[in-house]
């Protein structure tokens, strides 16, 4: 454990997917400000550059789509030629392109399925190969996916396509902390509750024993805990950060 600030993260690099809005954003934010220099990846080039705007001099952007694996290597690459090795891999992307509207299982068609496992379940996992390697041989490293409490409990919202493709990568994040503990990598999680982005969160957070909905902020303390050498000795775990939602 280091002797210096608690949490500190200067002198690594993190990667993280989709961190052109809201929670990726918040992430890249936290990550930046414990000293970390930041890939911000998008998969539109104008976000990933508004955040970079936002953090300043110690955040670049690469646009590139993450359910992609050609993409996601030649993107890894660039982050490495331009910013020095990933140490930090962070696994947000989770929302396609075209949005997210709700849609009953038997009302979806087959072909549709297929966004959400692409990007949720493969995109975690081509991003996760892509840096893997690298901090394996270095003997340090840090796998963390942005999953949501979808993958645990069953809900009416329509949402089952995405809730699978999370579970998914729950159990993937499972096997590769069994794998790579002992090269020092580390891979855990963190499930989100309700979100400040969500119409009508008050309703839905009004009986939680935290009142209010998650917000980005929220999620970047959880994950630069994660990413820090405190937490060294943490792997294959899931933290559930949703204000006490699951305890009624």
């Amino acid at each position: 454990m280091s002797d210096g600030p608690k949490y500190d993260l200067n002198g690594r690099v993190a990667l993280v997917t989709g961190a052109g809005r809201y929670i990726g954003r918040g992430v890249a934010h936290a990550l930046a400000a414990r000293g970390a220099t930041v890939a911000v990846n998008d998969l539109h080039a104008d976000r990933a550059e508004e955040t970079v705007s936002a953090i300043g001099s110690t955040a670049a952007a690469f646009a590139a789509d993450i359910s992609d694996f050609s993409a996601v290597d030649a993107m890894v690459a660039d982050v490495e030629r331009t910013l020095g090795p990933i140490d930090i891999l962070v696994n947000n992307a989770g929302i396609p392109d075209a949005g997210f509207p709700p849609k009953q299982f038997r009302e979806m068609a087959v072909d549709e399925w297929r966004k959400f496992i692409d990007l949720n379940l493969y995109g975690t996992m081509y991003a996760t190969r892509a840096v893997l390697d690298g901090m394996c041989t270095r003997k340090w490293g840090r796998v963390i996916l942005i999953s949501s409490e979808a993958w645990r409990t069953g809900s009416h919202f329509g949402i089952s396509m995405y809730g699978a493709a999370k579970a998914g990568a729950l159990g993937f994040m499972r096997h590769l902390a069994a794998e790579v503990g002992p090269d020092g990598v580390t891979a855990n999680a963190v499930a989100l509750g309700i979100m400040d982005n969500l119409p009508g969160v008050e309703a839905l957070t009004k009986q939680n024993p935290v009142p209010r909905a998650g917000n980005p902020a929220d999620v970047g303390a959880a994950v630069v805990y994660l990413a820090s050498e405190e937490a060294a000795w943490v792997t294959g775990q899931t933290f559930a950060i949703n204000g006490g939602q699951l305890t009624i």
